[in-house]
Formats: C-alpha cells, sequence, structure tokens
C-alpha cells in the first residue's frame, strides 16, 4: 500500500522507454503522500470543475453529475436528469440578489442541456430536442450569456433562452471555444478557427456573425486556449502549434513538431521507423501566460511566447498519450495519461543542454513556413539562451484506466478522474497529518484531557 501511495511502480514492458518513466520510492518533492478514491460513477469519468474552494463536480459516460466536499471527500449531491453520457461541463456564475451563486451546465448526447443548481441538486432549467449533441461550451460572463458548440453554435442568456444561432458546415463540428477581446469567440472546427463576434442590441438580445476564418493550420485542430489578453494558441493533429494576435488574429509565430526520421535502406524499416500520426498530435495545450506546456503524443514540450523557442522538452514523459497538463507555477508543470499515471515536472535551468539535441528535432521549431514570408533563421538547443529541463519530482499511481484530468485544489490537494470509473483525492500527507493532530488537541481539550 505505501509503495502504492508514494508512486513507485515497476517499469510496464521489459523494454524501457527511457529513464525518466521509473523514479523509484524516493519523491522528496512530491507532497501528496496521502490518497482518497471517491467512488459513486459507474462508468468512465471524463469532466471535472471546481465549483469553489471547497465542492468540484464530476461528470462522465453515465449521465451522472456528483458534487464532491474535497475536503472530506464526501458525496453532497447526485444530479440525474441526462440519459447518455456528458459531453461538455462548465460553472456558470450567477447572483441571487447581491450574493454571487455558481451554477453548472452540462450537455448530453441525448441532445440537451441542463442547468443545475449544486446546493439543492435541482435541475433548474433544460432545453431538448437540439439538432445535435453539444461537444463544448463556453460562459461570456461579461455579457452574461453563455455559448454552446457543436454542429451548430449557439448562443443563450442566463435563462436558458436561445439568442441567437449558425450552422457550420464541418464533418467535426466545433470541438473547442475561447474569447477574445472586444465581444468575440474563436471556434475550433476541424482544420479551421472561425473567429465570431457577438453585437448586444439596445434591447438586451444577442446577435452573431462570422468575421473571420482562420485557415493556416494543415491538420484537425485538437487544442485552442487563450494565453493572455493578447495572445491564444492552437494546436493540431500535426504538431502544428500556432500564436495568434487575440485582436486582429494574425499569426505571431508558427512551429511544426518534425520527427527525425532514420533513413533505412528498405521500405519495411521506413514504416517501421516512421513516427505514429498519434505521437505528433498536440492533445493538449495550457499556459501561465508567458510560457505554454504542449501535450505532444506521449512527450511534454515548453514554449516560450517571449524568445518564440522551445525551452524545455521529454519527448517520452510518459508511456502513453498525454491527455490533460497544467501549470501549477512557473517552474512546477503536472500532466497525466492513458498510462494512468499523474506526473509531477520541475523546469530547472541548466548551465548545458540536458540531453542531446540532434539537427531533426531542433529542426522542428522554426519562425517560417514554406509558403508563407521567410524568417529568422530556426535555432539549435545550444543557440538558445537560458535553455531548462524538465524533471520528474513525482510520480502519483493510483489508477488502473487512463486517467483523463485532474483539477488542482491548492492546499486542499488534487482531484483526478479516470476511465477505472473512479476518483482519486490526492492530499499533501504533511498537512493532513498536521490537521489531524490539530482535531485530536480539539478533542482533548474539549474533553478535559488537556
Amino acid at each position: 500500500m505505501l509503495r502504492w501511495i508514494l508512486g513507485g511502480r515497476e517499469a510496464q514492458s521489459s523494454v524501457e522507454k527511457s529513464p525518466v518513466l521509473c523514479i523509484g520510492e524516493e519523491q522528496p518533492k512530491n507532497w501528496f503522500t496521502e490518497l482518497q478514491v471517491l467512488k459513486g460513477h459507474f462508468d468512465i469519468v471524463r469532466f471535472l470543475v471546481q465549483i469553489d474552494d471547497f465542492r468540484c463536480a464530476s461528470a462522465g459516460d453515465d449521465g451522472l453529475v456528483l458534487v464532491w466536499n474535497v475536503e472530506t471527500g464526501e458525496r453532497l449531491r447526485e444530479l440525474r436528469g441526462h440519459s447518455q453520457q456528458i459531453t461538455a461541463m462548465t460553472t456558470f456564475p450567477s447572483y441571487n440578489g447581491l450574493t454571487p451563486h455558481t451554477s453548472l451546465i452540462t450537455a448530453s448526447s441525448d441532445r440537451s442541456l441542463s442547468l443545475w443548481d449544486p446546493d439543492t441538486g435541482n435541475r433548474v432549467q433544460t432545453v431538448s430536442d437540439l439538432q445535435s449533441s453539444v461537444k463544448c461550451l463556453l460562459v461570456l460572463e461579461r455579457l452574461s450569456v453563455w455559448v454552446s458548440g457543436g454542429e451548430e453554435l449557439c448562443v443563450w442568456n442566463k435563462d436558458f433562452q436561445l439568442q441567437s444561432h449558425r450552422p457550420n458546415h464541418s464533418d467535426t463540428g466545433i470541438t473547442a471555444l475561447i474569447e477574445l477581446p472586444k465581444n468575440c469567440l474563436a471556434a475550433a472546427m476541424d482544420k479551421e478557427i472561425v473567429v465570431y463576434k457577438l453585437t448586444v442590441s439596445s434591447d438586451g438580445s444577442v446577435s452573431v456573425a462570422e468575421v473571420r476564418c482562420l485557415s493556416d493550420h494543415q491538420d484537425q485542430v485538437r487544442a485552442l486556449i487563450s494565453v493572455n489578453d493578447g495572445l491564444f494558441a492552437s494546436g493540431s493533429h500535426a504538431g502544428e502549434l500556432v500564436l495568434w494576435d487575440a485582436v486582429d488574429w494574425n499569426v505571431v509565430a508558427y512551429e511544426h513538431i518534425l520527427w527525425e526520421e532514420p533513413q533505412p535502406s528498405t521500405q519495411a524499416e521506413i514504416r517501421m521507423g516512421a513516427p505514429k500520426p498519434s505521437e505528433m498530435s498536440i492533445q493538449h495545450l495550457t499556459s501561465n501566460g508567458t510560457l505554454i506546456l504542449a501535450a505532444v503524443g506521449s512527450g511534454l514540450y515548453v514554449y516560450s511566447i517571449l524568445t518564440k523557442t522551445v525551452v524545455a522538452y521529454r519527448k517520452v514523459a510518459h508511456d502513453s498519450s498525454i491527455l490533460h497538463t497544467s501549470m501549477l507555477s512557473d517552474s512546477e508543470l503536472m500532466s497525466c495519461s492513458e498510462d494512468g499515471s499523474v506526473r509531477m515536472w520541475e523546469l530547472q535551468d541548466l548551465p548545458l543542454p540536458a540531453e542531446p539535441a540532434s539537427p531533426g528535432f531542433f529542426g522542428m521549431w522554426n519562425f517560417s513556413r514554406s509558403n508563407k514570408q521567410a524568417g529568422p533563421p530556426s535555432k539549435k538547443m545550444t543557440d538558445i539562451p537560458n535553455i531548462r529541463t524538465l524533471e520528474l519530482t513525482g510520480d502519483l499511481i493510483g489508477h488502473s484506466g487512463a486517467v483523463q484530468m485532474f483539477v488542482d485544489l491548492k492546499e486542499n490537494g488534487l482531484l483526478t478522474c479516470s476511465t477505472d470509473h473512479q476518483l482519486i483525492l490526492w492530499k499533501n500527507g504533511d498537512r493532513q497529518s498536521h490537521l489531524r493532530s490539530l482535531a485530536l488537541f480539539q478533542k482533548l481539550e474539549e474533553n478535559g484531557g488537556l
């Protein structure tokens, strides 16, 4: 049990892919030394959202939304209403008079949308018989509206009344939405990113119009994030990372991951040596405003917005594809994977490159495309100042299936969800021990034992 909690494990195959894959049980920088398994779902758990400092909600393929106390692990509410798997979930802030209140919006494959009160567990509003299931949700708090994306883009007000909608002609539909400045939003649709502008009329109604279609990606857009007030970023299935200006929607930087392929003598060897598409796919992006963390296949890449270069990377950070990432601080990173693990990383400065550079790899980060205006020559790792390395500091092993995502709960720990139908609440062991001691002393005082 101690080995399980601390995260030690054996190599998953007889041939180890990389020395970084086995950290062992001595993990002094890993403070998650206690865990609590939360049970209640009976199918894959795909979504987690934090409601407030003390509550989180989980949802997945069983159609249930469960509300949890993240301090105690207690299940507070079970929200039932959807008949099929939940495809998206987000929080919706509102006010009861002057009191702030957080509701939940969920979308399902049953082609319905629901508004929930997590305090009571009641379904407050519902919209059914949609044209198709919704794949993503976006709340525009400043305009008091929210947006759903799927085969069409729909804008709704806080009372669940449809304000405007626009169909799209993409086979994949809208897969991601982000807010942009000046009442705009960006929607990922197959290889394109479409920019829409919302207009609020004098009577309070909202209309939406397409203003730009960005077609710079060569393959399906898999990740779309806001970086800061002036930039957003997208990543594709072919390993393209594009940095965009959030106001004029022009390309600021374009980086294409090109794996170094061997030059064998036979066609069979070429097929064996070529990377799989999943190994180049950017599955997830996250940013702290100055750095972008990209999950590329089973690898991690840290990209500097200031220098427009890769400042650290691990080509093999997990045994399988990485599904979710987060930047806990400027130097602390986290990732989870299909291999069932959650890993903690630290960005460390190095006077010399941590890993030998090959021209094939560092040729992948450049500042231009062949069909665009030529830019500065691409840099090799030895030419990049302040090169850093990603060092594995913690390996959290507890799930028996792919870890879909996680939520950083700050002092309350970390919450993860998985295909094993379970959630795990990872806790700071030292803090939990201190809290137990305080509770014991308080009880002794109450009973006159001190």
